[in-house]
């Protein structure tokens, strides 16, 4: 593309999330003078060293690579590399300011909300676990707040009642490329203005944590399902069974509301789901693994570990 023809980019981005909008910068002709990720990390049951999914695109195309334990101290090396622009998709560390302000086109990063809503470390969860019905991505300027600078362009998408945060979040990198490629030209010349956010409205979206994950079946069987689907695929929502710890991967709201039994009881078994009574409604489990086990489909999981009506899940 022609704007791309002086224009230099620094890249920074660590996880896959981040793939689709440096595959579309390189595929439009961009000059991506550096490439930022974080560095290796040991991984699996080797703890063998792992490149981030950004450098192993960066390598394949010949670009630099950088990964400096921590930004504080890589503005002189940043200024070497003459970005007319940094391009921010999770890359993982707060950038100073002295690289805020170094490019004359500023700092922009993709981020997986429309905000002001959901600003924070896990934007793609925090929508599905709230019930919300609409998200999508925000193409905006940095500054030294979280995520609360100007809003250049934003991109919509329904949430389907099916979506989990791994599915969503494929769906959210390649929305976020394309707005990214598609909006850069009418920024550079600037006929897209940048808006500022409206702080009142803004919500926050802390990391998610292990000790969330257990289920309380007091809660109602929409909002169980939501956190279901949140928490996959980590850290993974569970209940306790006879002492076993069950993961629940995926489920579906129940057709019943049972209330003259204890919420947690099962109150349905068969091939198709396990279902639970709730504080309000029932959810139908349909996708199970035990800690020592593989992920099954509940008629696969019933036939090695049987569940019986009338038990309690805690």
């Amino acid at each position: 593309m022609p704007y791309f023809d002086s224009m230099r980019i620094v890249f920074a981005g660590t996880p896959q999330f981040a793939v689709p909008a440096l595959k579309h910068l390189i595929d439009s002709g961009a000059k991506i003078a550096a490439v930022y990720t974080q560095p290796d990390r040991r991984a699996g049951r080797g703890r063998r060293l792992r490149s981030s999914p950004v450098k192993l695109l960066a390598e394949k195309h010949g670009l630099p690579v950088v990964q400096p334990a921590t930004l504080k101290e890589e503005g002189p090396r940043m200024e070497g590399f003459e970005p007319d622009m940094v391009v921010v998709v999770a890359y993982g560390q707060i950038l100073p300011t002295r690289i805020l302000d170094l490019p004359k086109l500023g700092c922009l990063n993709v981020h997986a909300s429309l905000l002001p809503r959901w600003r924070g470390a896990a934007p793609i969860a925090r929508a599905i676990e709230a019930g919300d019905r609409i998200t999508g991505v925000t193409l905006m300027q940095m500054d030294s707040g979280l995520d609360t600078g100007a809003i250049i362009a934003t991109s919509k998408i329904e949430i389907d009642q099916a979506d989990h945060t791994a599915s969503l979040h494929d769906k959210l990198a390649t929305l976020g490329a394309d707005l990214l490629v598609c909006s850069l030209p009418a920024y550079v010349s600037g006929e897209l203005k940048p808006v500022a956010q409206d702080n009142r409205a803004a919500t926050y979206a802390p990391k998610l944590s292990k000790n969330e994950a257990n289920i309380d079946w007091s809660g109602s069987a929409t909002d169980i399902h939501n956190k279901v689907r949140a928490f996959n695929p980590w850290p993974v929502a569970h209940t306790r069974h006879r002492g076993n710890r069950l993961r629940i991967l995926q489920a579906e709201i129940g057709d019943a509301d049972d209330k003259r039994v204890p919420h947690g009881t099962i109150c349905r078994v068969d091939k198709s789901g396990v279902e639970v009574v709730c504080g309000e409604g029932v959810l139908r489990v349909t996708r199970l693994q035990r800690d020592d086990g593989r992920a099954l489909p509940v008629g696969d999981f019933i036939n090695g570990y049987p569940l019986q009506q009338g038990e309690i899940l805690q």
